[in-house]
């Protein structure tokens, strides 16, 4: 397949060029039943042995235990953001939140509309640049549930391991580094994920919930904001995002064929490896303002000297075929995306034009 960008893109982000050869093979008609998948009902039968299928996947490549469920909704992390106080913070408990960084801040912001809000611990001195120590981690006695974003998409800072938070419920927004590596899922009561980073094209988003949170929750919230709904309807209360299932279904089939989430680890960190080599070995030419300890093996930050050299980089990366290195234009600098799904090469290609352009700037 010739002229594929190197795609650096932070979400909607790459998907394995597999999936998208196989989603083409049969976009017109699907396993011979004369429709395309997005033609079909959603209540036929042929979706649901794919919905049933993608759910199955999801639990064993995930390693998730009994007494969870999977749920595929849709409005996006954006919206879970919301119904998470509405099912579960209930009057008189507090809603626990550690906030690391644009994304935490915004679900915090969410909550507050509904309840009690704690912060529990914060790097917001440090810039978000730190992920808090698990040990800063200071949970109210009154907490409902204590929320954390496994991995801060615009600043660039992942948790490396996660807390112990006994009887209350920890609950994860893993939208950007969810099936990245291996992770505990019986550590938390729940973890949610939007599907356009690593799961495949955006439009559903992926809940994993433990059946006993989705007891005697209120009756008060709008049926399509209640997770004990979607959990009584299989996900089929109304029309689901059916073509984002289905490509969520070949990118699981794809995880497995690379070997599982312990290789797709080992890949990731070689892949961000090489692009944080390159901004360690600079001589400060490249500056990754991110503590050691909490860099992002999905999200790599960098900054140059000052905004024009930053300016200079984009624009020759674009003209080189690398796409979206350019940081969010919340924090300004560069970023670049090293998803499940973006290969070998283009992380190399990146390196190699980042010392190349190191070499006729320095």
């Amino acid at each position: 397949m010739g002229n594929r960008a190197y795609n650096f893109n932070a979400g909607p982000a790459a998907l394995p060029l597999e999936v998208l050869q196989k989603a083409q093979e049969e976009l017109v008609e699907f396993k011979g039943i004369g429709m395309s998948i997005m033609e079909i009902s959603h209540r036929s039968a042929e979706f649901e042995q794919v919905h049933n299928e993608t759910q199955q996947l999801l639990k064993q490549i995930f390693s998730i235990p009994d007494g969870y469920q999977v749920q595929f909704l849709q409005g996006g992390a954006s919206t879970q953001f919301a119904m998470i106080p509405l099912n579960f913070l209930k009057p008189g408990k507090v809603g626990s939140y550690v906030l690391t960084g644009a994304w935490a801040e915004k679900a915090v912001q969410e909550a507050s509309l509904f309840g009690e809000v704690a912060i529990a611990a914060s790097s917001k001195e440090q810039k978000f640049m730190k992920i808090p120590d698990l040990n800063e981690i200071n949970i109210h006695p009154d907490s409902a549930y204590l929320h954390l974003t496994s991995n801060e998409t615009i600043e660039g800072a992942q948790f490396q391991s996660f807390p112990d938070t006994g009887n209350v419920p920890l609950i994860g927004d893993m939208s950007s580094d969810i099936l990245s590596r291996p992770v505990d899922v019986s550590k938390f009561g729940m973890i949610y994920a939007g599907a356009q980073k690593n799961l495949g094209p955006s439009g559903v988003t992926v809940v994993i919930v433990k059946e006993d949170l989705l007891q005697d929750l209120p009756k008060t919230i709008p049926t399509m904001l209640r997770y004990e709904i979607h959990s009584k309807n299989n996900s089929l209360y109304n029309t689901p995002p059916v073509y984002s299932i289905y490509m969520m279904n070949l990118v699981l089939k794809w995880i497995q064929e690379q070997g599982g989430l312990a290789v797709i680890q080992k890949n990731n960190l070689e892949k961000s490896g090489l692009i944080y080599s390159a901004i360690d070995q600079s001589g400060g030419f490249y500056r990754g303002p991110v503590d050691t300890g909490s860099r992002s093996a999905m999200n790599i930050t960098f900054r140059l000297q000052d905004e024009e050299l930053e300016k200079k980089f984009i624009k020759e990366t674009e003209q080189n075929g690398f796409v979206g290195l350019k940081g969010h234009r919340s924090v300004g600098g560069l970023r670049a995306s090293t998803y499940n799904a973006v290969p070998y090469a283009s992380c190399k290609a990146l390196a190699e034009f980042m010392s190349d352009f190191q070499k006729r700037n320095g």
